[in-house]
């Protein structure tokens, strides 16, 4: 009986250790929105060629990610993931100031990325999220409907389809993720509906075997997802 109470007593004393990692965890990826939001609008500058907005937005991450370091309370776990982000704001700022927006871009998205993950580790996922993982699903379509551009054979019109029907779906997804507020927005509804028409548009096209149609509409397919992620990301 002792040795059953001294296991319950250590596996409650574990389970309120993990709850309070956890919350903390939380409590830490959410109060990253504003480091994130700046992260997004420098990537959105970067990828436009826009270096001295750019940089002013990684600035201010960078001014935000030290105030957190300075929280001597942190899990270590959180500490480590500061330090990692502090080596990648250094690379940003590095390529931003020679210019190397390609290199900038990619820091950028693999800290984005890191995130992200952060996020779903502590539990939270909102129309941010959902947002920021439609861009494999856009790569997936570009790609498919540049090769079916080169070569309109049956097998490359089928998986144009496919990837724009999977695009779409994760587009639909993330409307229905949408709070009542942002749902009504003339900008996000306009975003939103039409990027679901023009996938189904250019699966039509693909269809029809219309390379010039694909195409088309693939552009418009990149300037919505773009244009989302800049806004909503």
């Amino acid at each position: 009986m002792r040795c059953t109470i001294v296991l319950l007593a250590w596996l409650a004393s574990n389970t309120l250790a993990l709850g309070a990692e956890t919350g903390k965890r939380a409590e830490f990826a959410s109060a990253m929105a504003p480091v994130m939001a700046n992260l997004r609008t420098a990537a959105s500058y970067a990828r436009t060629g826009n270096v001295a907005l750019a940089q002013i937005e990684t600035d201010e991450a960078v001014t935000r990610w030290r105030r957190f370091a300075q929280d001597s309370s942190l899990p270590a776990e959180l500490a480590g993931f500061l330090a990692r982000g502090r080596d990648r704001l250094t690379a940003i700022t590095g390529a931003l100031d020679r210019g190397d927006n390609v290199a900038a871009g990619r820091e950028l998205l693999a800290l984005r990325q890191a995130l992200h993950a952060l996020r779903q580790d502590a539990g939270l996922y909102d129309l941010g999220d959902c947002i920021f993982e439609i861009a494999p699903a856009m790569e997936r379509l570009r790609v498919a409907a540049v090769r079916f551009g080169e070569q309109p054979a049956p097998a490359n019109a089928e998986e144009t389809v496919a990837d724009a029907s999977a695009f779409r779906d994760r587009l639909q997804r993330c409307n229905e993720q949408a709070n009542g507020e942002i749902a009504a927005q003339g900008e996000f509804r306009r975003l939103i509906d039409g990027a679901i028409a023009s996938s189904g548009e250019i699966a039509h096209a693909a269809k029809a075997g219309d390379g010039p149609l694909v195409h088309r509409y693939l552009i418009e397919l990149q300037s919505f997802a773009q244009l989302l992620d800049f806004r909503y990301g």
